[in-house]
């Protein structure tokens, strides 16, 4: 948390002119299309990135759909998540939030500026509104995130199980689901450190309707939760070769520079 702290505390000219441009954006949206507001999002994210000197590796952009909406799935791993996200996704798109964590003012801002959608979980009947808005809106060509974990706790890099609710908005909308793996994206604000740290989100093949439609909405959140558990498996055990090669690296640059030199006897 000790980044999270510090992206406040020491960015205050940054904080006093970026809030009051989101209101502003979000309040008179007449003025401004959605890929204006969207700009204003990104550039805030950017300098949120460069001033906590986080890096966000991302692969597979080639895989989100050229046209149409559609509606992305990722693990959640803590308050980075949307910002890692939505700084690699060229085109405008959006993020349904817990309406507790929206309701903070900057989450807030953020979220009128992107006209995103805020869930209240003691509501059945605000989340039964705002799925049916999500699927006119996609159908309409607006692009969602989602995170099907529906919190974050301590799982890092672990995933947790889908809730299969929110599954049902594409099997009604009929739109692409582009499953996504982030990975490492809780040590931003996770972590109390202020180091660089590096972040990875990776944008996984497309599934169709014509892929899931005969599928109910627990097995679809199966299926993508397969997906995106697959990939990080493989970062992990990347990883883990990675470093064993590393350690044996080092293991014989110790020996070499423990071994003295052999003379030529004369």
């Amino acid at each position: 948390m000790f980044r999270f702290y510090f992206v406040i505390i020491t960015g205050i000219l940054f904080n006093l002119y970026y809030l009051p441009l989101m209101w502003y954006y979000a309040k008179y949206r007449d003025k401004y299309t959605e890929a204006d507001c969207y700009k204003v999002g990104q550039r805030l994210v950017r300098l949120i990135k460069k001033r906590a000197g986080v890096e966000t590796v991302t692969t597979g952009t080639k895989n989100l759909p050229e046209t149409g909406g559609y509606i992305m799935y990722s693990n959640h791993q803590g308050k980075y998540d949307s910002l890692g996200i939505i700084n690699s996704h060229k085109q405008p798109c959006t993020v349904i939030m817990d309406k507790a964590t929206g309701d903070e003012i900057v989450p807030r801002l953020f979220i009128n500026l992107l006209q995103g959608k805020k869930l209240d979980k003691q509501d059945p009947r605000q989340q039964v509104e705002v799925i049916n808005q999500v699927i006119a809106e996609i159908k309409a060509g607006r692009r969602y995130l989602i995170f099907p974990e529906g919190g974050y706790r301590d799982n890092r890099n672990n995933l947790q199980e889908f809730h299969p609710g929110s599954f049902k908005i594409p099997l009604k909308s009929k739109c692409p689901i582009v499953p996504v793996a982030i990975y490492d994206s809780y040590k931003p604000f996770g972590e109390n450190t202020i180091g660089p740290v590096t972040t990875q989100v990776h944008y996984l093949e497309p599934i169709y309707y014509e892929q899931y439609k005969t599928l109910k909405s627990k097995e679809l959140a199966d299926l993508v939760y397969s997906r995106i558990n697959e990939k990080m498996h493989e970062i992990k055990h990347y990883q883990l070769a990675e470093n064993e090669e590393l350690e044996e690296d080092e293991f014989f640059e110790d020996i070499l520079e423990d071994c003295t030199p052999i003379r030529n006897i004369p």
